[in-house]
């Protein structure tokens, strides 16, 4: 019976998170470079913040966001029409024993920050931020 360690990490295992970064810079180095032609994704820039490996490494999802978080839509659309392309020119840079399976998904952590931030502004919060005046 296999043992099966459960990963404390909250990114997966070491192995993981280093195939993980190895293919995000392929898949930064293919978009930056331009090898990806589709009409779609000419005039974006898309970064690649993270790239989550599965446990057993046969499954990638990359996390993309194009510059200014506009036609997030239309990109992920592309690269997944592309997706084929995509894994073929990652298995030739990645030394892996199988080529991962992609997929893409928007990153949101964006959005997520800029709500914090935006929480961290309210009246209420800057109030219970601002020091004590009754200390003096």
């Amino acid at each position: 019976m296999p043992r099966q360690k459960k990963s404390s990490s909250p990114g997966g295992s070491q192995r993981q998170l280093r195939v993980g970064e190895t293919v995000r810079h392929a898949v930064a180095d293919i978009l930056s470079q331009g090898d990806v032609h589709d009409p779609d994704l000419e005039g974006h820039i898309i970064t690649v913040p993270e790239v989550r490996m599965s446990p057993d490494l046969k499954l990638a999802t990359i996390y993309v966001m194009p510059l200014g978080g506009r036609d997030t839509d239309t990109v992920i659309s592309a690269l997944e029409r592309n997706k084929k392309f995509l894994r073929g020119e990652i298995a030739h840079r990645v030394n892996l024993k199988f080529a991962p399976d992609i997929r893409f998904r928007v990153d949101e952590r964006f959005d997520e920050a800029e709500r914090i931030e935006k929480l961290l502004r309210t009246p209420a919060v800057q109030r219970d931020l601002a020091p004590d005046s009754d200390d003096e």
